[in-house]
């Protein structure tokens, strides 16, 4: 007895035509199968590591000056302070809490949701809990001891259509660059790092006080032009003391940075409003 599997024939008076054409078609729907498939892998991908990994952020202020710059759209990491649903796209409730948890080191520039409105805000980690904060004629002072601050001449910032200048901290040189003055600030970890200063303001002293356990105090490198810790938070404005629990990422390097000139209707333009200087910087 033959017990090999009979082979199938093709019918000797079967069309070659209709025969062709569900060939085709059986191929044809094996390809899109096989390019859903690969599709939905590749979403599936693109999410896992936009939620764990790296994730692209913008900046869309000044506050972070001279850092970072209004039109740079920056990478940031995503495990360093743990994960919570605000990891998650549309930030679903798939985490329960926050999982493997931990803070900031001071001196980090970090991504959080703004306490009241939700709405992404990047600014630089000055106090952690259990420290003391005070700052005395723009001078940091952190547990007691004065933080650092030496003069470090003048950030020229190329003005542009994302870039204004400020006249009451700026001055207008060669009617294309916006100077202000700068210093670098150095906290007791050795982290420096460089600020910009428009002159005395109201906000540049106020009584020492202590970060709150779970909490941060969080201050802009553009240190009157912020809207940070040192104000209440409101919907659209300052973000008083940031809960550890909205941290979404610490900034990592500058991805892409464009001056706003660019039109989509003109390509080239996509190329000349790049400000290639400044892909690939670290912050």
């Amino acid at each position: 007895m033959n017990e090999n599997p009979r082979l199938t024939q093709p019918d000797a008076d079967a069309d070659p035509d209709a025969v062709a054409t569900a060939t085709k078609a059986d191929h044809e729907e094996e390809s899109w199968g096989d390019f859903t498939k690969f599709l939905l892998k590749l979403v599936l991908a693109v999410l896992i590591f936009r939620s764990f990994v790296f994730s692209p952020f913008t900046i869309p202020s000044e506050s972070m000056l001279p850092v970072l710059r209004n039109g740079d759209y920056l990478v940031a990491a995503k495990w360093p302070y743990g994960y919570s649903k605000l990891s998650l796209p549309f930030e679903a409730p798939l985490i329960p809490g926050r999982v493997f948890a931990d803070l900031p080191e001071r001196g980090d520039v970090v991504i959080f949701k703004h306490p009241v409105d939700g709405t992404d805000y990047v600014k630089r980690t000055i106090g952690l809990p259990g420290d003391t904060i005070a700052m005395q004629n723009g001078t940091l002072v952190i547990n007691g001891e004065p933080v650092q601050r030496e003069q470090a001449g003048f950030a020229d910032i190329p003005m542009s259509v994302n870039t204004q200048c400020r006249p009451d901290g700026g001055i207008v040189v060669e009617e294309t660059t916006c100077r202000y003055r700068q210093f670098r600030e150095t906290l007791p970890s050795g982290k420096s790092y460089m600020t910009l200063d428009f002159g005395p303001r109201p906000r540049d002293s106020f009584d020492t006080f202590i970060v709150p356990k779970g909490q941060l105090f969080v201050m802009g490198d553009n240190r009157d032009n912020s809207l940070d810790s040192r104000f209440p938070a409101t919907a659209g404005g300052g973000v008083g003391l940031v809960d550890a629990d909205l941290l979404v990422a610490r900034a990592s390097m500058v991805l892409w940075s464009t001056d706003g000139s660019a039109e989509w209707l003109l390509p080239w333009t996509w190329f000349t409003a790049a400000r290639w200087d400044r892909i690939g910087s670290d912050i």
